[in-house]
């Protein structure tokens, strides 16, 4: 089955997997491209301060721990529904088109809606260290949610795909004799 064939449904599935998957490689370079910044400028990244700013904007007082879930629920959710995104337009990008899909989602987050809702200033506003932490960040999840995206494809026409089933008891390979 090519890609373009592919129903909506399972299109969402393979880019909300592969979304996710992809937002694990971002969550690993923030976590080390975090360090490197200057000392100042090492104050908690963007998706949790997403969270502070809605909690504050909603007089609720989160504690840490709460706020540190809500964040990785919030962080992981949103990879995901960007994934199922980028797949319903393309469920085989390659690696190149999902780092440009992955900057797209930069932009279109710290330059459109998370400022017009007040959540956040605008990313002209943020460190230029941290706007480039984030940008390269953004294109490591693309370009992995884009080669979970193909894996997952081929993966469905290959060892997902419908054959004998050898392994289940009565439908296979006869049972190994026992001995006495």
């Amino acid at each position: 089955m090519k890609d373009e064939r592919l129903k909506l449904g399972t299109r969402l599935l393979i880019g909300g997997i592969a979304g996710f998957v992809g937002t694990m490689a971002m969550t690993s370079a923030m976590q080390r491209l975090h360090r490197r910044l200057p000392e100042e400028e090492r104050y908690p990244l963007t998706p949790r301060e997403i969270v502070d700013s809605v909690a504050d904007a909603a007089e609720v007082d989160l504690p840490d721990e709460t706020a540190k879930d809500l964040t990785t629920i919030g962080h992981f959710a949103y990879g995901a529904a960007m994934g199922a995104l980028i797949s319903v337009m393309n469920p085989t990008p390659s690696k190149k088109s999902g780092a440009l899909a992955g900057t797209a989602v930069w932009l279109a987050s710290y330059m459109g809606w998370i400022p017009a809702l007040n959540v956040l200033e605008p990313a002209t506003q943020h460190p230029k260290r941290r706007n480039f932490l984030m940008i390269g960040v953004h294109i490591v999840w693309g370009a992995a949610t884009a080669s979970a995206m193909r894996e997952l494809v081929a993966a469905r026409e290959t060892i997902l795909a419908a054959g004998p089933d050898k392994d289940v008891p009565g439908r296979g390979t006869p049972e190994l004799p026992t001995r006495d």
